[in-house]
């Protein structure tokens, strides 16, 4: 069902102060950012192999990302793990007893469509399913 770690989540202040640790420190390859106003946040990816570190900073202090870096700080807020059919991985979830924090998945970053699981049915770690809107590319 689920084919890669797709992305660790990093809440941040700023992805400005932040990027050079990433890009210049550890050397990785900055793949640009890109808004998600529904979200609240604004994100940067940066390549790990397969994998990615998607850096989220808050818009606004109403975010989710505001109130997380108030409540914990800086640090890891999820884990994503890419499928090629997130309805299915969703139903499996829900087949398991998990909670899903949304009706349907949406839009996230970089052309997926996203969905969470409740942290509390995940040992609190807060769990997102990726896919790609055009999943047929052969990418998640």
């Amino acid at each position: 069902m689920f084919d890669k770690i797709d992305h660790l989540g990093i809440a941040v202040r700023s992805i400005e102060a932040s990027m050079p640790l990433y890009r210049d420190t550890f050397g990785l390859e900055y793949l640009g950012d890109d808004v998600v106003e529904a979200q609240g946040v604004r994100v940067a990816f940066f390549k790990v192999g397969e994998s990615l570190i998607e850096l989220l900073e808050p818009l606004h202090e109403g975010s989710p990302i505001a109130k997380f870096l108030a409540r914990h700080g800086e640090g890891i807020h999820h884990m994503a793990m890419g499928c090629a059919d997130i309805e299915a991985a969703r139903e499996r979830a829900k087949a398991g007893g998990l909670r899903m924090l949304s009706e349907g998945p949406f839009d996230g970053a970089h052309g997926k469509l996203i969905s969470f699981v409740h942290l509390s049915d995940t040992g609190k770690v807060l769990v997102e399913f990726t896919q790609r809107k055009d999943a047929g590319d052969g990418e998640h």
